[in-house]
């Protein structure tokens, strides 16, 4: 494998660039707090690490060639981006911080966060151009390409927790009535600028 260190530094800048995912991880964390976010920033990377997988099986090759079914899964993935900024710009009401049913919130933030990643069809074409970069054909191609994808998910973990725990450091400022209207509206207006831009794209 070639130039790890390049690809850690690409990897990094590409999971830190605002998208989906880490608003997600940062409403999430002022919302429930840093552990609270915690689930739905492992939905996040296992969803990016089957993606991962998916980029080098031939469901990416159908992905590439076949205009009808990347156009369907990109709507898919808009039409849910859309669903949830909806959903969250209607929920306006203070941050629920307690235990209560923390079971099926976690379970229901893990979905959220697997889902929003799976369904955009993006970071398949993203994989399958970075991966060859960095693959040394001489040397065993399942290692190389497992070390790379388990690497993305670390980091995906790794800059996401940053994220939240610097979400988490304002939750006190934002966690009144006021404060959970202008998180609901921000990020709900975020998750519809994706979705209508997912929808919008070309590839």
């Amino acid at each position: 494998m070639e130039n790890y260190l390049l690809y850690i530094a690409i990897a990094s800048a590409t999971i830190a660039s605002p998208g989906p995912g880490v608003i997600l991880s940062i409403s999430n964390s002022i919302r429930y707090g840093f552990f609270g976010a915690a689930s739905g920033i492992f939905g996040v990377a296992i969803a990016m690490l089957g993606i991962a997988i998916i980029s080098a099986t031939s469901v990416a090759v159908i992905l590439a060639s076949s205009a009808f079914a990347f156009t369907i899964l990109k709507y898919i993935g808009a039409s849910y981006l859309i669903y949830l900024g909806i959903k969250i710009w209607r929920s306006s009401s203070k941050f629920d911080v307690t235990n209560k049913n923390a079971i099926k919130s976690n379970k229901h933030k893990f979905t959220e966060g697997f889902l929003i990643t799976l369904l955009n069809p993006k970071p398949i074409f993203f994989f399958m151009s970075l991966f060859p970069q960095f693959i040394n054909p001489n040397e065993n191609y399942q290692i190389q390409f497992l070390v790379l994808a388990t690497t993305f998910s670390f980091l995906v973990v790794l800059i996401h927790c940053i994220y939240a725990a610097f979400a988490k450091a304002s939750r006190s400022k934002l966690s009144s009535q006021k404060g959970s209207k202008i998180i609901s509206r921000v990020s709900g207006s975020f998750y519809i600028f994706f979705g209508l831009g997912l929808a919008a794209s070309n590839k």
